[in-house]
């Protein structure tokens, strides 16, 4: 019987590299499974065996299947195979980090990806015109608000989103915001407070953090 997880993921995936940085930050062994999105992966029959909603990231542990992020994150803490320091053991100090993974659902990864979804990804891949300049300033005005939350709420007075140590909740969070750099979006120039927070989170998650983003950030490169 194993004793390493199964886990299936692509970097280029925000909630998959939030994982896979708090995996190895965690020293968490695991067997690497990367399913190629761009190659469409996912939706291979072999991959639907794995996961019957052909998403990433996903886990199989011992014939047990499991999907989507924070789930994966709370079952492997059950198991004690997740780091407590991202992921606290207190009752209390969890329930904050919990709230945070919760909010951002409809807040952070709303904004965000929707923003990044319709401005760089769908384009991109040829799915779909870019969004005209009335629907462009819809999605950044909306993304904008839930950063104001970020910046205001979550960050008002920590140097983290719970406190001021690292959580698996700065990850998911971090790895959310970064990939709008692919919409050219500046993050410096309206939010002081992420600006700084992010440049936390990396140094605090390097060199796990820049490993996980390399090819975001070539990306990026190519289109400056």
């Amino acid at each position: 019987m194993s004793k390493h997880f199964k886990y299936y993921y692509d970097l280029m995936s925000q909630p998959s590299r939030a994982l896979w940085i708090a995996l190895k930050m965690g020293k968490t062994q695991f067997e690497d499974c990367p399913i190629a999105l761009r190659k469409k992966e996912q939706y291979t029959e072999a991959f639907k065996k794995i996961n019957r909603f052909q998403k990433v990231p996903a886990i199989v542990d011992n014939g047990f299947h499991l999907s989507e992020s924070v789930a994966i994150l709370r079952y492997l803490a059950d198991k004690q195979q997740f780091s407590k320091a991202l992921y606290p053991r207190d009752i209390q100090e969890r329930a904050k980090v919990d709230e945070f993974l919760e909010w951002q659902h409809l807040g952070l990864r709303y904004g965000c990806s929707h923003y990044f979804l319709h401005l760089w990804l769908l384009p991109f891949r040829g799915v779909a015109a870019k969004p005209t300049k009335e629907k462009a300033q819809e999605l950044k005005i909306e993304m904008e608000h839930q950063l104001k939350i970020l910046e205001e709420l979550w960050l008002k007075d920590n140097n983290f989103v719970v406190g001021n140590k690292l959580t698996v909740a700065d990850l998911f969070g971090a790895c959310e915001i970064e990939q709008i750099k692919l919409c050219r979006y500046d993050i410096k120039e309206k939010f002081p407070n992420i600006t700084k927070w992010l440049e936390r989170v990396r140094e605090e998650s390097n060199p796990c953090f820049d490993e996980a983003h390399k090819y975001l950030y070539k990306a990026v490169q190519v289109l400056s």
